[in-house]
């Protein structure tokens, strides 16, 4: 794994209608090739920094730059860097029907690499391909709406992978799964990782935590990183885990396989 930072955050600050604060004074670092697990309560700022990483919101203060550049509206509003920008991240939504909108998955697929600039014969190959790797090749056809909350999942993550973004965003990639799915999409993960791909999600999955990160940020409700570590320190720090609101005061934890994080210790940054 790459030392160089793909997307680095300076002390973002990020308020909704310039009232309710989501983000305040975030730093960070994602590098190349690396899986970071977002961790927090609901309305700590998890889902609002990724969608700052995607660059569909932009903060108030601060700056965020991706690939030495710095993303900014007026940045995104230049046609070639913003297809240069969209084309190397992908943001697979918590909420699949807020994502799949087409009229059948193969066209949802085949979206992307169209708006991309890809040749109708290279998007047909992409989709195939795709469709292949995740085995649904049988939905090819379906209407979103016959679907059941896992294949939508799948069909999103597809959409996604099929213009080979070089990061990949999950918002609570396992909320709402059966059991299966959920280890089958906890076991593509592993397979984007090895291939290289950067992973960055928010979860609430503390039992998987270890199989889908390298290093975690745990969000507090002030909406600052309250702590940053490996999914085996992180886990080994109960007094974090509950002033964040994670876990509750007799709720077990997955059994750490390293030290313990010293409480408020920032690693990494």
């Amino acid at each position: 794994m790459s030392a160089d930072p793909l997307l680095v955050c300076e002390n973002l600050s990020f308020s909704y209608l310039d009232k309710f604060p989501a983000l305040d004074d975030v730093s960070l670092e994602v590098r190349s090739g690396e899986r970071l697990a977002l961790l927090g309560a609901n309305g700590c700022g998890k889902s609002t920094l990724l969608k700052v990483l995607d660059g569909l919101v932009f903060p108030g203060t601060g700056r965020y730059f991706a690939f030495g550049q710095e993303i900014t509206e007026d940045a995104l509003e230049d046609e070639q860097m913003n297809e240069a920008f969209r084309g190397r991240v992908g943001f697979v939504f918590q909420n699949s029907d807020a994502q799949v909108f087409s009229p059948n998955v193969a066209e949802e697929i085949a979206f992307g690499p169209l708006q991309l600039g890809l040749s109708r014969e290279e998007t047909t190959q992409r989709v195939t391909d795709v469709l292949a790797m995740l085995g649904i090749s049988g939905l090819a056809d379906r209407t979103p709406f016959q679907l059941s909350g896992g294949q939508k999942k799948k069909v999103a993550i597809a959409s996604v992978l099929a213009m080979n973004p070089e990061v990949l965003l999950f918002d609570e990639p396992t909320a709402a799964l059966d059991p299966r799915t959920q280890m089958w999409l906890i076991e593509l993960m592993a397979q984007l990782a090895e291939a290289g791909k950067t992973i960055v999600h928010a979860t609430h999955d503390l039992d998987a935590l270890d199989r889908i990160a390298d290093r975690c940020l745990v969000f507090g409700e002030d909406h600052r990183i309250a702590g940053v570590g490996t999914p085996s320190q992180i886990l080994a720090s109960r007094d974090l885990l509950l002033e964040v609101n994670l876990v509750h005061e007799h709720t077990p934890l997955p059994s750490p396989r390293a030290r313990s994080l010293p409480h408020g210790h920032l690693e990494g940054l």
